[in-house]
């Protein structure tokens, strides 16, 4: 299989700060993570979709990298509960 990108779907913006949730410090929580083929002649740039099949445009990039993380999931285990189960069934956990 070709390089793997971590993508994150992100919730919408949030005005009160969210002091028991899971986001990245912008206020916009991790809504799913995803994975995506890597686009062609990149090994950290995300293809247009997702193994599920959702448009990566709108998604950040993680800084997660399965192939600098060898024998762990191709996630990062913070996010563990918001892994797209598509993705996951797809990719495999590592």
């Amino acid at each position: 299989m070709s390089e793997i990108v971590v993508v994150y779907e992100l919730d919408k913006p949030v005005t009160v700060h969210n002091s028991g949730g899971l986001s990245r410090g912008d206020g916009r929580p991790v809504h799913r993570v995803h994975a995506a083929p890597a686009a062609p002649g990149m090994t950290s740039v995300p293809g247009p979709r997702t193994f599920c099949g959702k448009d990566t445009f709108a998604m950040e990039t993680a800084s997660w990298k399965p192939s600098e993380n060898p024998g762990s999931s191709w996630y990062t285990p913070k996010y563990a509960r918001q892994v797209c189960t598509a993705c996951d069934d797809v990719v495999g956990n590592g």
